[in-house]
């Protein structure tokens, strides 16, 4: 897949577009001076705005741009769209839950700052006991409470009776889909939640001295095992609970998995699961492919800046080209920033991660 130009035409305007309460606002757009959308894996995006706080009215007179609270106010909507400022794409949708006003030397600066729809499900906490349950009866009944659409899938197998004590409904629907391998993102108006098996956004490539400006990528066999293993008891059944993984479901990518450098740079080695009490047999293989897929993910990390890419987001399959037979790969991308400044225009910062290193 060879790498996408960013627009159809060569010189174009990435000057971000922000609506307020569903309406665009020409005063927005000319006083900002910096914007930060940040989004990683557990979902809930937040949002950054840095807006020059001094304007002028008709007359001539300068005088606090946005004081009057018709335009940035507590509980506004926001929606940014970035890209090529012709054909926008949406990168964030939320709510504004702090203002705050920056003064210093002849600067009089608004910073405005944004949750997407999930700061909801983590303001207050709750005790429910959830029996005989799955991860999409959970991830639904918080969609609908947001007011979301699920789209979700392989999250309906059985995972038994589950307690959420005193959590908020997003510490509590992160733990468990932490624990089954899965992940959950806001995108638009739907709540989206799948196992990272699943989990693909998209497909990108970008190419260094082309839109990957810089990047720095590091293969480390510090955290690495060759065999996960988990035990317990199972009450039911009355008998003692064994398990072991070497999952294959490693996400994108090609080249040696870091179990297979580490069993032939070094030595095997085996991790044992201690810190969770498993119920029955399914339940401890689940947690243990959990973690040694998480674990093998972790192998090559890569971290750099491209071209402001508004398809660069979560769960994109990030094909980072350029980089040698050893690190040039397809990478599962698991943050991201995207940060406009009147300064430097608009770029992506990102972290993505790969199960596997090339060469021999």
């Amino acid at each position: 897949m060879p790498e996408q130009p960013l627009s159809q035409y060569a010189v174009y305007s990435a000057i971000p577009t922000v609506q307020i309460d569903g309406q665009g606002n020409d005063k927005v757009t000319s006083l900002l001076l910096s914007l930060d959308m940040r989004e990683q894996e557990g979902g809930m995006s937040s949002l950054e705005m840095r807006l020059t706080n001094v304007g002028s009215s008709p007359d001539g007179q300068g005088n606090m741009a946005f004081e009057d609270g018709t335009i940035l106010k507590l509980g506004a909507s926001v929606l940014v769209y970035a890209g090529d400022a012709s054909s926008p794409t949406e990168i964030f949708r939320g709510k504004i839950t702090a203002l705050e006003l920056v003064c210093k030397e002849n600067a009089l600066d608004l910073v405005v700052l944004a949750e997407d729809a999930l700061q909801s499900a983590r303001m207050a906490r709750r005790t429910k006991t959830w029996d005989a349950t799955t991860l999409t009866a959970m991830a639904q009944e918080v969609a609908t409470n947001l007011g979301l659409t699920p789209v979700l899938a392989g999250l309906d197998t059985n995972i038994g009776t589950q307690v959420q004590f005193n959590e908020s409904d997003l510490v509590f629907l992160r733990r468990l889909l932490a624990r089954y391998d899965a992940d959950v993102q806001i995108v638009g108006a739907e709540l989206h939640a799948s196992p990272r098996s699943q989990a693909q956004r998209n497909s990108i490539e970008i190419d260094l001295n082309s839109q990957l400006k810089q990047v720095r990528v590091v293969a480390d066999l510090a955290q690495q095992v060759t065999q996960m293993t988990s035990t317990g008891w199972d009450y039911t059944q009355g008998q003692r609970i064994s398990v072991s993984s070497q999952t294959t479901s490693l996400g994108p990518g090609s080249g040696q998995t870091g179990s297979a450098w580490l069993a032939n740079a070094m030595a095997t080695r085996s991790e044992q699961l201690g810190q969770f009490s498993n119920l029955n047999a399914q339940e401890a293989q689940a947690l243990a492919d959990a973690a040694y897929a998480q674990r093998s993910r972790g192998f090559v990390v890569a971290h750099g800046v491209s071209q402001g890419n508004p398809n660069l987001r979560v769960g994109t399959y990030l094909q980072l080209g350029g980089l040698g037979p050893r690190f040039s790969n397809t990478y599962y991308t698991t943050s991201t920033v995207h940060h406009f400044d009147t300064e430097g225009g608009y770029e992506t910062r990102f972290a993505a991660e790969c199960a596997y290193l090339g060469g021999s």
